[in-house]
């Protein structure tokens, strides 16, 4: 198997062969990775927040070439969209439709299926490691779609579209006729963008300091654009709301001072979204008195509270039916050796979406 690995924190990555087990275990499956995007929660996996060696990638999808003698919900030959939490199905969680919580996650993705040529054991990012042209994973991690989708629009279901798309949908919800925010126009929050109008929002606005991202951003949907930078995002939402704020803002980026501008950007009785994944330390300080007697509500929004096996087959039909573009915010794409140029355009800032191609 040949994979991006993360070698060292804060470092390019290096690709190389791995090595696995002869045959799967029960529940395992083995699936050709067809295409892969690069998200910016890989940053956050490079930075610190998992050990070398790891091979990154939790956004994928590709074709089932084996399976455990255990396995019942794939069939070699289907094609799959990896979902980066599992969908165990028993948990306590799962069989309350919170599956985004699945209590297995930690067990699944620190469960090692591939070693080094040296024997040193490696682990997968999110149990998946899509940063490669094939991955083991147990089958709790995939799901099944009947599509003729590129591949590299199914892959951005398995983490942009599905937490973008489902922060609308599920996670706020977006009424028809709400007016919205989404502060961060990136990978993730350009699929916000397309959820609340798919929701039936009467205005989208997008905030993002790249006139890029923004003018995406009104190509999909958003119907005011504003650039966060000139000062005025506070006072800019309120015209647009007869000075009442919006009824739903999204922070898509984790920054504690862009929660707290979404925050007073919401109306009395209106819902803050964080979607963005912030570091591990960061907090984020919120005037009590205006949270009570505004009645706002503070939500986090983890996948888009998606329940994976439901969502994924749902955003598949909706792409189906032209009502999700999917296609459009694939900026690139490239192999998978030139991943570590991928990694530096987003960290730039240059694209929404990197697609790779083993």
């Amino acid at each position: 198997m040949r994979a991006a690995l993360m070698v060292e924190n804060d470092a390019p990555l290096v690709v190389e062969e791995l090595q696995g087990a002869t045959g799967l275990d029960d529940h395992d499956v083995e699936v050709r990775v067809e295409a892969t995007g690069v998200c910016h929660s890989d940053l956050t996996l490079l930075g610190g927040l998992m050990p070398p060696p790891t091979v990154l990638g939790h956004e994928g999808a590709g074709s089932v070439v084996a399976v455990g003698r255990d396995v019942t919900r794939v069939r070699v030959g289907d094609r799959v969209v990896a979902s980066f939490t599992p969908a165990c199905g028993d948990c306590w969680y799962c069989v309350r439709d919170m599956s985004q919580h699945c209590k297995r996650a930690f067990r699944f993705a620190t469960t090692t299926r591939w070693h080094r040529r040296d024997g040193t054991p490696v682990l997968s990012a999110s149990g998946l490691g899509t940063f490669a042209d094939t991955l083991r994973t147990h089958e709790a991690s995939l799901v099944a779609v009947r599509s003729d989708l590129p591949a590299e629009q199914l892959a951005l279901i398995g983490c942009a579209v599905t937490t973008g798309v489902g922060a609308a949908l599920t996670t706020a919800p977006v009424a028809p006729g709400d007016v919205v925010a989404v502060i961060g126009c990136g990978g993730v929050g350009q699929f916000v963008v397309q959820g609340a109008r798919i929701a039936g929002a009467a205005a989208v606005v997008a905030v993002d300091p790249s006139p890029d991202k923004r003018a995406f951003a009104a190509a999909v949907g958003a119907t005011h654009a504003i650039d966060p930078t000139d000062g005025g995002l506070l006072d800019e939402l309120r015209a647009l709301t007869g000075g009442r704020g919006v009824d739903v803002a999204f922070e898509v980026v984790g920054r504690p001072e862009l929660v707290r501008a979404a925050f007073d950007a919401t109306r009395r009785g209106g819902t803050t979204v964080i979607v963005g994944m912030p570091p591990l330390d960061a907090e984020v300080a919120l005037p009590m008195f205006a949270w009570f007697n505004d009645e706002k509500r503070v939500v986090g929004c983890n996948y888009g509270s998606a329940q994976v096996r439901r969502e994924f087959p749902r955003l598949v039909a909706l792409a189906e039916a032209g009502r999700l573009d999917i296609g459009a915010a694939v900026t690139t794409v490239r192999p998978l050796d030139e991943v570590n140029a991928a990694i530096d355009d987003l960290r730039a800032g240059a694209v929404i979406r990197t697609v790779l191609r083993p």
